[in-house]
């Protein structure tokens, strides 16, 4: 477990003064998923053959000398709705149970140019829709911290993976939360880059307007290296961004002097327990310590963020996950009577309760008559919420809060009320609906459960915002916590 406990800078300076092999590393990482995924259950698929060939592969070019980047040679995972050529992806749904796709996503595209090593794919909600990772048809995730505890979601897998040991970074999605909720309950480092910094194109998607590929790391300095590496425009994605990749890296300074920071009174209010208040604001001391100064500002269309949210997530989905009839690729229902009858079966065996109820809300949300009293009144509400975050940031260079209301709950608890499980996201919703970036740290625990921290910032920022993270992480020891499995 200690090889896990390094920084992926110095997991690079060991491979290139040789004190152990690309194919060493990608061994430690199955031997470590040997001996933990039976309690964390974090992997649907392992790369195992085709992991062990690119290894050796590596440690050939390890031999011939010359310059590596810093991805080089380190075992990762990924979500198991990011499509890998030849390697299954799942979507964690029975309709995708046999898909394997024939073309990488962008952002598998850059890790493989970046040398990395993909170990397998990760557990997820189905579709990427739920907070707990329970909606995943195969099998639910648990939280390295207490196997009795959810990971979150959708990223469980993603989250879980990094938290147990099993990789050194992985990458998630995030919907309205699927990657910071996840890292929060797990006691990682979770960032969703502003909407449009990495591309989609691979991404099964869910919610095309909201979603967002990013990294789940043990720290913010490896979050910066692994954002380096999938930032950038694509001309496969049409919602991708032009605009020039700093060097996140140099941002890492540790100084915060004269940072201005708000902290939304609405994210502290009633619903937060008050131990992650307590954790949060035992945060704001160490900025006040470092030289930062904040005061409480007002969001006040949060109230509306979560029915916003749930509106325009399910609208979307209704409409991408049409594609999936029985005819293209996916499971096709057995012997049906007509076309019809095909799609109603396939789509009936295919999708789950949480995936099912979702396109309802969102085809009802659509259709004739009701399309301007809740979906574009949904719309009218989304720019109001981004408009709450363009004040702010006219004041602060970033805003503070907790990531999620509460610790992570037990499996079983919310699964089968809805509506509760909605409201774990009502931290993180505003950002994604104003295409904000963020990012989640650990800040401290509440019962022995991780409590994680939400700094948000400007959009295309994610410098401020590492740099912020980074200086809290220098200051505290909250990021060198581990489970004990």
């Amino acid at each position: 477990m200690a090889q896990f406990d390094l920084r992926l800078q110095d997991l690079h300076n060991g491979l290139k003064d040789k004190q152990f092999s690309v194919s060493e590393l990608t061994e430690a990482s199955f031997k470590r998923i040997s001996e933990t995924d039976s309690a964390v259950q974090a992997f649907l698929t392992l790369n195992e053959e085709g992991a062990r060939a690119q290894a050796a592969e590596l440690d050939k070019q390890l031999q011939a000398g010359g310059e590596r980047g810093l991805l080089f040679g380190l075992p990762s995972g990924v979500k198991d709705n990011i499509v890998t050529e030849g390697l299954r992806t799942t979507c964690a749904s029975q309709f995708l149970r046999n898909y394997d796709p024939i073309y990488d996503a962008t952002v598998v595209r850059k890790l493989k140019a970046a040398q990395s090593v993909t170990i397998g794919k990760l557990n997820m909600d189905e579709f990427a829709m739920g907070g707990s990772n329970e909606n995943s048809s195969f099998f639910a995730t648990r939280n390295p911290w207490n196997t009795e505890y959810v990971p979150g979601g959708s990223s469980g897998g993603s989250a879980a993976s990094v938290a147990a040991g099993q990789v050194y970074f992985s990458l998630g999605s995030d919907t309205g939360g699927s990657i910071r909720q996840p890292a929060s309950y797990c006691g990682i480092v979770g960032l969703k880059p502003t909407y449009g910094l990495v591309s989609r194109f691979g991404l099964v998607a869910f919610a095309s307007s909201l979603d967002q590929i990013g990294p789940l790391t043990k720290n913010v300095e490896d979050s910066a290296y692994v954002l380096q590496a999938i930032a950038g425009y694509d001309q496969m994605d049409s919602t991708s961004a032009n605009v020039e990749i700093p060097d996140y890296t140099s941002a890492l300074t540790g100084d915060v002097k004269g940072l201005r920071i708000g902290v939304p009174k609405e994210y502290m209010g009633q619903g937060v327990d008050p131990q992650v208040k307590e954790a949060v604001l035992a945060a704001l001391q160490v900025y006040e310590s470092l030289g930062a100064t904040w005061e409480e500002v007002s969001m006040p269309h949060t109230e509306y963020a979560v029915a916003t949210y749930y509106l325009l997530a399910s609208s979307e989905a209704s409409s991408n996950l049409a594609r999936f009839d029985g005819v293209r690729y996916g499971v096709r229902a057995e012997n049906p009577d007509n076309l019809i009858d095909l799609y109603r079966k396939s789509r009936s065996e295919g999708f789950g309760s949480e995936v099912k109820r979702r396109i309802m809300l969102g085809t009802y949300a659509l259709s004739s008559g009701y399309y301007d009293a809740y979906y574009k009144k949904a719309q009218q509400v989304r720019t109001l919420i981004k408009r709450d975050f363009d004040q702010a940031f006219e004041k602060y260079d970033i805003l503070i809060g907790p990531t999620a209301p509460t610790t992570a709950f037990r499996i079983g608890e919310q699964v089968g009320d809805p509506l509760t499980m909605y409201l774990n996201d009502i931290l993180t919703i505003p950002v994604s609906l104003a295409g904000v970036p963020a990012v989640s740290i650990p800040c401290g625990l509440a019962e022995g459960m991780p409590v994680g921290l939400q700094i948000i910032g400007k959009p295309f920022d994610e410098s401020t915002v590492l740099r912020a993270a980074h200086a809290f992480e220098q200051n505290t020891d909250h990021h060198k916590a581990r489970p004990q499995l």
